[in-house]
């Protein structure tokens, strides 16, 4: 937890009790999640820590089956969401979702953290992302990658999934990395999963302009998040926040990998998510797009025991069983 620098400074910015930022430019972060529910640790999936940035200690957090049945699993990359301000891979709410996406899928899951605004903005994130992945790729050429990898994972077929903030990284990746993604071989992606992805734009959508103020995700905190987050003196036009703003390059070209985009239909990004993929399927894009009705924002790992939070996971894992061994 870092420090305010003027015992007289004041609170400026908030974000759900974890970060503050203060009117001499300090910044406080509590490292007491915001999200207080238990972690379901009941052995069935182990999961360690590795260091896969040195350069900004950034660390993953690897998880894979107590027991696997001898072949390899699938890859399954998942970025937390936060607004690109707050959130980790330690925090309960994204563990426990990593605990059942490599019980039931099964899969080797790999939870990367990425720098936070606003010490770090945009792009900052973004690139954590790729090296996050590039890191794999290390992993599947070297002469001594890390046992857990070597002996159980397929380096083949990697998804890349993301929660809000770490959807749009999501995308960023599938638009960055391209078609079977050659830049990573041997490791190749498979699908990309956009769990209510975190996009916006300065024209505000009928969901944003007309969502309730108490939606769990609300018109002042993406405004704050966003605020926060992009490269002082942008607009949520920026091309890393509205994949169709005036100055983003067109996908209409971009050949990409499979693409699973799921929304809440109470969130008040849903109608961006919605047109997101939407615009992708009329350029010819494979996407398949879900909506969960009367959910909000983070249904899945907010309540991951609910009757959509079961099908949402029956749809990541019938997505990911289509699409895992196309060639």
């Amino acid at each position: 937890m870092s420090t305010t620098s003027d015992s007289k400074a004041t609170v400026v910015e908030e974000c759900r009790g974890v970060l503050h930022v203060y009117t001499d430019g300090s910044i406080v972060r509590s490292s007491r999640p915001s999200f207080n529910v238990p972690v379901n640790d009941d052995g069935i999936v182990l999961w360690k820590d590795v260091v896969f940035d040195p350069t900004h200690n950034l660390q993953l957090r690897l998880y894979k089956p107590a027991h696997s049945a001898g072949s390899k699993l699938p890859v399954f990359y998942f970025f937390h969401g936060g607004g690109f301000c707050i959130g980790s891979r330690t925090w309960p709410n994204w563990q426990n979702y990593c605990f059942q996406l490599t019980s039931q899928l099964p899969a080797v899951v790999v939870a990367p953290e990425y720098r936070l605004a606003p010490e770090n903005r945009l792009p900052a994130a973004i690139e954590d992302g790729f090296t996050a992945v590039k890191w794999l790729q290390a992993q599947a050429v070297s002469n001594e990658p890390d046992p857990w990898l070597s002996h159980v994972a397929d380096f083949s077929r990697l998804f890349i999934s993301g929660d809000s903030a770490g959807g749009n990284m999501a995308h960023h990746l599938a638009a960055g990395l391209g078609l079977a993604s050659p830049e990573l071989a041997p490791v190749r992606v498979r699908g990309y999963l956009l769990l209510g992805p975190f996009f916006c734009g300065t024209m505000r959508t009928k969901s944003e302009a007309e969502g309730p103020k108490d939606a769990f995700l609300n018109l002042e905190l993406i405004d704050r998040y966003w605020r926060l987050c992009l490269p002082v003196g942008e607009t949520t036009d920026h091309p890393l926040v509205n994949p169709f703003g005036a100055h983003s390059k067109s996908l209409e070209g971009t050949k990409l990998d499979p693409i699973l985009v799921v929304a809440a239909g109470s969130d008040l990004l849903k109608d961006r998510t919605e047109d997101y993929a939407k615009r992708l399927k009329e350029w010819g894009k494979d996407v398949e797009y879900v909506e969960f009705e009367g959910q909000q924002h983070g249904f899945f790992t907010n309540d991951p025991n609910s009757e959509a939070s079961t099908k949402l996971m029956q749809v990541v894992k019938q997505f990911v069983e289509k699409h895992m061994g196309q060639d």
